[in-house]
């Protein structure tokens, strides 16, 4: 089973998170010296401090959106996307790329990020579930972000997207830094499992536009 990194204590060299983002635990991250933030399937997390966000993703797909001028930005990270039935939607609607994106956006316009300004990079979307090759979650996750973008008049400046492998992504909104680490196949069984279990349930994608986002 995949096991996280250890998190340790929040450093008080962390500064106030946010409001709305009060709830999210942050710790010290040694190596790269600077206040970190995991990000889960269906959260998201914005800031406008010298702060890392952090995620891994297997067919799951994280965008990542900054205004460079303003100095905010913040990472999502969805497992499908649009829900495939009633019933999914029990659960957080951010797991799913239409309302993950809408929510990233507008939390990052809310905070003070320009719509002209915006920039976007796109992680993730690796075919990492074996069996699934009728649904391939991850090429459905992909195709969804480019097209929500292309609706939108975006471009994506950065991606890294596709393949068999998981991906663990590190991303500093303040100065817009990616960094992506392909994982070794010891990783994928646990990423397969944990999201076998989260789209168990999985439907027909719905077509999602970006006439809210933009």
């Amino acid at each position: 089973m995949l096991q996280p990194d250890a998190a340790p204590a929040a450093s008080t060299a962390c500064a106030l998170a946010l409001h709305g983002f009060e709830h999210v635990g942050r710790y010290w991250d040694g190596p790269h010296s600077v206040c970190a933030v995991r990000v889960l399937p269906g959260e998201f997390y914005v800031s406008r401090e010298d702060e890392m966000i952090t995620t891994v993703l297997g067919s799951c797909v994280a965008a990542c959106v900054r205004d460079p001028v303003a100095g905010i930005g913040g990472m999502n990270h969805f497992l499908l996307p649009s829900p495939g039935s009633a019933a999914m939607l029990s659960g957080p609607t951010t797991r799913f790329g239409v309302t993950a994106m809408q929510a990233l956006v507008a939390s990052v316009l809310q905070h003070g990020g320009q719509r002209e300004r915006l920039e976007f990079k796109l992680f993730g979307g690796g075919k990492v579930i074996e069996g699934m090759s009728s649904q391939d979650i991850g090429n459905r996750n992909i195709a969804f972000a480019q097209r929500f973008l292309a609706e939108a008049g975006c471009v994506a400046q950065t991606t890294d997207l596709g393949g068999s492998w998981p991906r663990k992504v590190h991303y500093f909104p303040r100065s817009g830094r990616a960094l992506v680490k392909r994982l070794p196949a010891v990783y994928s069984r646990a990423i397969q499992e944990r999201e076998q279990q989260l789209v168990a349930q999985a439907a027909s994608p719905e077509r999602a536009t970006a006439a809210e986002l933009l």
